[in-house]
């Protein structure tokens, strides 16, 4: 039987960044847009907020794109200041490229086992597939670790003695899915 494991984000990620006021490097985002028309031109920022002393960072989404080439939705969703357009902007790799930005996701997503993450003393083996509701790039060991209520260090132990297989490397960081098998 195999079981379901979802990673779920719960906020936005911190923004890694070097403030240009005090030399902090984490920002939040809280889904705050600011949109400015140049006559038939459009620009589009993310805004972040500096965790120490509160600066305000632009975030360049959208820079001199004419009005008419911009999706209806995506205008609406950024004058309504949506923090799920917020969330997607910040998981786009041409955004984070353009702006420098770096994102850490700790305390910003949990695991969701289903009721399950516990060894069945009836079944020989437990099959869990593993699936991202955002590419959120989290160790595996960390993952199962917490799935199952063990040590990081147990669930390597397990990776060597050939108790916890898989087709993907478990060791290194994923956000993508995947799946594992645990042995008795």
């Amino acid at each position: 039987m195999l079981e379901n494991w979802v990673v779920t984000p719960t906020c936005l990620p911190v923004v890694l960044r070097r403030c240009h006021t005090c030399g902090a490097e984490r920002f939040r985002a809280d889904g705050k847009f600011r949109v400015n028309a140049h006559h038939k031109l459009l620009d589009a920022w993310l805004l972040v907020l500096c965790t120490d002393c509160g600066a305000t960072v632009k975030l360049a989404v959208l820079e001199r794109v004419n009005v008419r080439s911009v999706r209806a939705g995506l205008l609406e969703r950024l004058h309504d200041n949506d923090p799920a357009l917020a969330a997607e902007l910040l998981g786009d790799p041409v955004v984070r490229r353009r702006n420098r930005i770096g994102l850490d996701w700790d305390g910003a997503w949990r695991l969701d086992t289903g009721g399950g993450g516990h060894r069945h003393p009836d079944r020989e083996a437990v099959d869990v597939e593993v699936r991202f509701g955002a590419p959120i790039p989290v160790r595996p060991v960390r993952l199962i670790a917490e799935g199952f209520g063990l040590s990081r260090a147990g669930v390597e132990r397990l990776i060597t003695e050939g108790n916890l297989v898989s087709a993907v490397r478990l060791t290194g960081k994923l956000s993508s899915g995947f799946t594992f098998t645990l042995k008795r």
